[in-house]
């Protein structure tokens, strides 16, 4: 680990060597499914990484990635070396946070959080998935601006057209119009890693099992790629969704907090 900052017992520091950054993220490999995958050449370059060592051994990590806007801060490990990366080595001021229940206390030492959104991290065994056919395409960057109104209209919140080039996208067409689409956060296939995400469909082509559809046809091209572990997130109290992806073969693995928040200026408590 690069010479970084001491807090006690831990010395914390800037991480660039993709091998040690993997073999931490490896140790909760489904939880950190999506830091893997920021790994891939074009991702890692919007990365900052940093974390903490006791004794030789590193116990936790901070990502920050600024491909996104509010930029995405994962946290992972040992809550007093996440308290010594964020007093002394990584520390954005404005994220997009997520961290596991337990970190919640030292996250708000050093952050104000807009909201705090319980999520589960959802993971699909291939030999599990059970796919549901119906008609829909496949997206091109083509329908990039499309997808950008669809979103608009109140989902896909993680969606930049950049993902379209690298990523895996399908849609329902009505009278030539998008209506309805899902698709991936992120694919590393160098990794065997996806994210699905980006599922939405216009409230007035509800209740038609679009969303079942169009997120079937995603997950079957990822498998199609080689990809094994596929993952995506879903608020807890969204039943609905839960009970599509459910539907499909996915699984809860693990419960997390997410959302937007804002580090701590001196008249916060």
């Amino acid at each position: 680990m690069p010479a970084g900052g001491r807090r006690g017992m831990w010395k914390t520091g800037k991480l660039t060597d993709k091998s040690q950054i993997l073999a931490f993220l490896e140790t909760d490999r489904l939880y950190a499914a999506y830091a893997i995958g920021d790994l891939e050449p074009e991702m890692f370059a919007r990365s900052a990484w940093a974390g903490a060592e006791r004794d030789g051994r590193m116990e936790a990590l901070v990502l920050h990635y600024t491909g996104l806007e509010p930029p995405p801060l994962l946290l992972m490990g040992d809550v007093g070396g996440l308290r010594a990366i964020l007093e002394e080595t990584l520390c954005p001021e404005r994220v997009y946070l997520t961290c596991r229940t337990e970190h919640l206390p030292v996250t708000r030492d050093f952050y104000v959080w807009d909201r705090t959104i319980p999520m589960w991290r959802m993971v699909l065994q291939p030999a599990r998935f059970r796919p549901v056919e119906g008609d829909c395409v496949q997206l091109t960057p083509a329908y990039a601006d499309q997808l950008a109104e669809l979103y608009a209209l109140g989902g896909g919140d993680a969606f930049n057209p950049t993902q379209m080039q690298r990523g895996v996208f399908y849609g329902v067409l009505a009278d030539g119009q998008l209506v309805a689409a899902a698709g991936t956060h992120l694919v590393g296939l160098t990794y065997s890693v996806a994210a699905v995400g980006n599922v939405f469909t216009h409230p007035d082509h509800r209740g038609r099992g679009y969303a079942t559809v169009t997120t079937s046809a995603v997950v079957a091209e990822l498998l199609r790629r080689g990809i094994h572990d596929v993952v995506l997130n879903v608020g807890q109290e969204n039943e609905s969704a839960i009970h599509i992806y459910e539907r499909l073969g996915f699984e809860r693995y693990c419960p997390f907090l997410e959302g937007p928040a804002s580090k701590q200026t001196e008249g916060d408590s």
